[in-house]
C-alpha cells in the first residue's frame, strides 16, 4: 500500500504564546514557522508525491504553501478529519493555566478516557484521523499504485495518535511520542502491518541539547518535559 508522509505544521503564533489553539481561527505561522515551511520543499525535493492532503486550519495551509508553489502540479485536498483535536472550552487558553485543571491528569495518564468540555474525546480524535488515513491510502493506491507516496499536513496530537495506531500502541501510551513543528513522520502501510520509517524528523537536534532557561511561554514546553508530562497540542519545539 501507499507510503504516508505526515508533516506537522510549522511553529505557530499560538505555540510561541503558550496557547492551546485548537480550531481557533486566525492562528498562523510565526516567523520561525514561516522559515520552517520555506525549507520544506528542499527537504522533500527527492520525494515524488502523488497528492497532498491538509487540515483546513490556517497554520497547515500556510505550511504547505511553499511546497505547492514549488510543485504546481501537486494536487491539494482538504480533509477535516485530520484537523486539530476539538478542545472545546479549552481552546485559546494558556497551557500554564490548563495544567492546573483536573482533566489534565487524565489527558496525560489516561487519554483514552479524556473528553474535552464542549469538544471531543481523544478516542474520537484518533478514530477520525485513522479513518482518514485508511480512506486516503485506498484512494491513492487505486489512482497511483501501491508504491505511491502522499503527504498529509496536520497537528501534533493528530500525528501522535496516528503513530500510536501504526505502532499498535494503546492510545493511553501516545503521550510518549513527540513531534516538533514542521517535523516529518513517514509510515508505509502494507496489507499486514504498517512500518514507521521516520518519526518527528526535522534534521535539527537542538531540542536534544540542554538549553538555558528561556522566558515564558516558550519555557513551558521544557517544564512539561521535565515534569514527565507531554505538551498538549504539540508545543513550540526547540527555541
Amino acid at each position: 500500500m501507499a507510503t504516508l508522509i505526515l508533516v506537522r505544521h510549522g511553529r505557530s503564533t499560538a505555540n510561541t504564546a503558550g496557547l492551546l489553539a485548537g480550531w481557533t481561527p486566525g492562528v498562523g505561522l510565526d516567523e520561525r514557522g514561516a522559515e520552517q515551511a520555506a525549507a520544506l520543499p528542499g527537504r522533500l525535493a527527492g520525494v515524488p508525491l502523488a497528492a497532498a492532503v491538509t487540515s483546513p486550519l490556517q497554520r497547515c495551509r500556510e505550511t504547505l504553501a511553499p511546497l505547492l508553489a514549488a510543485r504546481p502540479e501537486l494536487e491539494l485536498h482538504t480533509d477535516e478529519r485530520i484537523g486539530e483535536c476539538h478542545y472545546g472550552d479549552w481552546s485559546g487558553r494558556k497551557l500554564s493555566e490548563l495544567s492546573e485543571e483536573p482533566l489534565m491528569k487524565i489527558v496525560q495518564q489516561h487519554p483514552s478516557a479524556a473528553a474535552f468540555p464542549g469538544g471531543e474525546s481523544m478516542r474520537a480524535m484518533q478514530a477520525r484521523a485513522v479513518d482518514a488515513v485508511r480512506d486516503w491510502n485506498a484512494r491513492i493506491e487505486e489512482s497511483d499504485g501501491s508504491d505511491a507516496v502522499f503527504l498529509m499536513c496536520s497537528h501534533g496530537d493528530i500525528i501522535k495518535s496516528l503513530v500510536a495506531d501504526a505502532l499498535g500502541m494503546h492510545l493511553d501510551l501516545f503521550q510518549r511520542i513527540h513531534v516538533d513543528p514542521c517535523s516529518v513522520t513517514a509510515i508505509r502501510y502494507t496489507p499486514t502491518r504498517p512500518f514507521v520509517f521516520r518519526l518527528g524528523d526535522t534534521g535539527d537536534f537542538g531540542s536534544l541539547v540542554k538549553r538555558p532557561a528561556a522566558p515564558e511561554p516558550v519555557a513551558s514546553d521544557k517544564d512539561s518535559e521535565d515534569a514527565g508530562n507531554a505538551v498538549v497540542g504539540g508545543g513550540a519545539g526547540a527555541a
